[in-house]
Order: structure tokens, then sequence, then C-alpha cells
């Protein structure tokens, strides 16, 4: 994780956002590092495309600050407008401009800031073709696909080489192999230009993926800032926990990594393993291609095991477990 300088790039303090008399954004305090990546995670309607929006600039604050590289650009009584922002937006919805094709939508934001037309579009071909669209540059909006036009929305923030990117849902609407290759490719441009990056997303995969921090996000508030290793490993609720992946939780004394006496206790599948002291009957098998998922009822609980590769169990069949690690849920709600 990149470490926080003394003046952050993006640095929000107290921020309120409402949509009427109703918040949607409730005392958010948040500092992200230069060549930091930091993923908001959370539901629809917790607040993550609003706090990008009001970063942006496209949503004002009722109350508290936005600054950007040291500079105030929103406050209640500052407002920065949008395009001299150092902040480069992908949005869920494309944002695409309907009367230009994809080459002058990537090459716009560069001749914005005085590069020549001819190797503006010569460096957007480039973006296009590292999207694997490169053969799609005359094209406009409505004769893309969903996909196509993300890839376009992505290529236009990363021509522009902002201090900040703003990513909503950039990999939404793309296949999982060519998801898997932008998130790569996203974290290498961002990191070579030594940026931040703001990732809103509902994917917990891509979330832990993606980010040096993760934030995550309820009801317009966080609920736990940490790594995202932590986050996975010692969330902060119930909540938090299965918000960030398959959850299982047990009760009573267990000999395991993290368990003190008799509690609560969360479960993840991969911190079980067929064989050992607790008896298991199998009550669920799903094979995911490249593991298989287990349900087992044992006198402690149920809980999820995932293990590598084709089912071994069938449904009713006894065996025995044993819990790794566990994690208290003394705080849990």
């Amino acid at each position: 994780m990149a470490s926080m300088s003394s003046e952050a790039a993006v640095r929000i303090e107290g921020v309120v956002i409402s949509y009427g008399d109703a918040p949607a954004v409730r005392g958010v305090d948040l500092e992200v590092a230069a060549g930091e990546t930091v993923a908001l995670l959370g539901p629809s309607g917790s607040g993550k495309t609003t706090l990008l929006y009001a970063i942006a600039g496209f949503l004002p604050l009722s109350e508290g600050r936005i600054h950007l590289e040291g500079t105030l650009v929103e406050s209640t009584t500052t407002a920065m407008p949008p395009e001299q922002r150092p902040v480069g937006m992908v949005f869920q919805h494309y944002g695409l401009w309907p009367h230009m094709d994809a080459l002058d939508t990537v090459a716009y934001p560069m001749r914005r800031d005085g590069v020549g037309r001819g190797e503006a579009r010569t460096r957007a071909a480039e973006l296009l073709e590292q999207m694997r669209i490169g053969h799609l540059g005359g094209r406009r909006p409505a004769e893309l696909s969903g996909g196509e036009q993300q890839r376009v929305g992505l290529a236009r923030a990363l021509a522009r080489r902002p201090a900040v990117y703003l990513l909503d849902e950039p990999t939404a609407h793309l296949d999982t192999v060519l998801k898997s290759d932008l998130q790569a490719e996203l974290a290498s441009r961002v990191h070579a230009d030594g940026a931040a990056a703001i990732h809103a997303t509902h994917d917990v995969e891509e979330a832990l993926a993606v980010a040096d921090r993760v934030v995550l996000m309820r009801d317009g508030e966080i609920v736990q800032v940490a790594s995202p290793g932590i986050v996975y490993a010692e969330p902060a609720d119930d909540w938090a926990a299965r918000l960030t992946g398959p959850a299982s939780f047990v009760e009573g004394e267990l000999a395991a990594e993290g368990a003190h006496g008799a509690g609560r206790y969360l479960v993840r599948p991969d911190w079980v393993r067929f064989g050992g002291p607790l008896a298991a009957t199998v009550t669920d098998v799903r094979y995911r291609g490249t593991h298989t998922d287990y349900r087992l009822a044992t006198e402690s609980g149920t809980m999820l095991l995932r293990e590598p590769g084709t089912p071994r169990f069938a449904v009713d069949a006894v065996t025995e477990c044993t819990i790794e690690r566990v994690w208290r849920m003394e705080a849990a709600r």
C-alpha cells in the first residue's frame, strides 16, 4: 500500500451530501495518497457513486470539504468547475458524447490539454488498441455495445493522465476474461502515473483484487477502512463479513487460530479442511469449476468448506473436518 504523504491527493473532510432532506452520504472522512488505489465497496444506495460525483464536481455538498492535491475544490461556499479539477472519471453509464466517434472521444482530453490533433489521435488509437477496440475507432456510441462503450470510457479517462482517477463500476459490463485484463491494465497505468484512484464497486472480488485499501460503505456511512486482507479476515461486523465473502458463523470453544474461549466466530470457507476432530455431515455440494463448495453440518454450527478440484463427497456423506482459523465476532450486529 502506498504510504500517506503530508499532502494527500484526495482529502475528504466531514462530507454530507443530501438529495432533498435525505442524506445520501453522512459525515465521510477519507484520505487517498498519490499512487494509492482505494475501493469503495457496498451495495446499491450505499453512497459510493454519490461520493465520486461530488469529488468530480457534479454534486454540491451539504457539509464538509474536498481537497484535491492540497487545493480546496468543494465546500458549501466553494465549487471548482469539474473541467478544472485534476480528475479522470469513468462513468457507470458511459457518459460518451453521441456525436463523437471513439477515436475523437479519447483524443479530446489530450486536445484540451494542448496536445496537437495528430499526436492526440495517434495516442488515442494506441489506447483503443490497449482496450482491444482499435478497429472501432470510427464508430459512435450508438454503434457500440455496452462493453465497447465502457472500454472507450476507460480509454478516455486514461488519456488525460489525471492526478486522480474516479472509477464508477468501470468493468461492470465486461466479460470475466476482459475484466481481469483491464483491471490489471488500470492498476498498471495508475501506478505508473503515480496517480490516486478511487474505485467504486459492488463486486467484492474486484475490490479485493484492485485496492490497496477497501472502504466498506453502508447507508452513506463508512463501516470499515482497511487493507483487502483485513476486511476479509477481520470484518467489523456481520454485515461487513457477509459483504466481503462467504461467511459462516459458529459458536462454542474451538481449537483454532484466533479462538479465545467460548464465543461466536466467523469462519471463511478457505479456513476449513477435511480431516480432523470435528464430525460433519455434507448437506450440499456445489462444483464451481476451479473449486468445490461443501455445506457441512457440525455440532458447532453449519459452515462452508471450499477446496480445489471436483467433488469427492456427496450429499449425506459423513466425514470429519478441522477449523484452522476463526475471527471472533464480539461486536457483531
